[in-house]
């Protein structure tokens, strides 16, 4: 028997419920996964709320860790016994076993722990197309990145050192200046005590940045225009705060001509060798130790909705993961 975290309707953490499900056999394409641990993202919260359509009654949770049980006709480049980690769609990692698609999976080399993956397949994806696919970065560029201190944050700021780049996180606590700065921010604005747009200016002598990855959306997004340079590019990268207002073309032109885009990691990984080749860079930088993923909280996944909690309060540091 097995048991997964799943909701009946939308709403608050207080509607995740704790349940036995039933675990089948593998279907064409499918295998049978047996999680060792689950990683726990924001956008798991939008589909709890309703902001992301799920079919009701749903599971919950888009990344996680384990090893093959079973596979099922077709599957080929996995097979039963393997270490594996995956992000994507269907929902229903919140679990301590699934059958599923076999094609978001990826092989987990041995150098990377289970709780490790967990923690970093969505976000490190992402950091690795922000680093790799989202602007031709050349080495003194300076950009500024939103909660610096978050899971995306820590990794791009450490991606970031790696190619030469200089980096302006915000964060909201003194604590969490700390940590950023740790892991290769420049410099650190609180922006709960300084005005971070004006801060930017001052700190690239009025020129702005080139490049701003917003990850908060509604709160910060009016600030984050005035932040980038001419020609620059603001990347809606998540909406933490609410989602990004409409967007005024004519206000792009007036502060300078610039460009917005709100990528989605799906379009990112959706061509296989696309995804092994982020995947293999990023496996290669966390297994030498030029980016370490740092876990802040480990729960039960039981726990879920306390989790949930945690997390939409922004008491949480780096990434968060539920062990099975």
């Amino acid at each position: 028997m097995h048991n997964a975290i799943r909701f009946h309707q939308t709403g608050g953490p207080e509607v995740l419920r704790w349940e036995n499900i039933t675990v089948g056999e593998p279907g064409p394409g499918e295998v049978r996964l047996r999680h060792v641990a689950v990683g726990l993202n924001f956008a798991d919260t939008y589909f709890r709320t309703g902001m992301y359509p799920a079919t009701l009654p749903s599971g919950l949770g888009m990344e996680g860790s384990g090893v093959v049980e079973a596979v099922g006709p077709g599957v080929t480049h996995v097979q039963a016994g393997d270490r594996v980690a995956y992000t994507g769609s269907p929902l229903g990692a919140y679990s301590t076993g699934r059958v599923m698609p076999a094609a978001p999976l990826v092989k987990l080399p041995e150098a990377i722990a289970f709780e490790t993956a967990a923690a970093m397949m969505m976000r490190g994806l992402t950091s690795a197309y922000l680093m790799r696919r989202i602007y031709p970065w050349k080495a003194g560029d300076t950009f500024l990145i939103h909660a610096a201190a978050g899971g995306v944050g820590l990794i791009v700021s450490q991606w970031a050192k790696i190619l030469g780049l200089n980096v302006i996180g915000t964060v909201s606590s003194d604590q969490k200046a700390e940590v950023a700065k740790a892991h290769g921010c420049d410099h650190v604005i609180n922006y709960k005590r300084e005005d971070f747009a004006k801060r930017v200016r001052e700190i690239t002598s009025g020129k702005g940045v080139p490049v701003v990855i917003d990850s908060v959306g509604k709160d910060t997004f009016a600030g984050s225009l005035d932040c980038v340079a001419r020609r620059g590019l603001l990347v809606g990268v998540g909406t933490a705060s609410g989602a990004f207002p409409p967007i005024d073309a004519l206000q792009l032109a007036i502060k300078g001509s610039l460009f917005f885009t709100r990528p989605a990691l799906a379009d990112y990984i959706a061509d296989p060798a696309e995804r092994d080749a982020l995947a293999g860079e990023l496996f290669s930088h966390v297994a030498a130790g030029r980016i370490k993923i740092e876990i802040g909280q480990h729960y039960a996944l039981q726990d879920a909705s306390h989790a949930h909690r945690q997390l939409e309060s922004r008491k949480t540091i780096g990434s968060s993961i539920f062990v099975v």
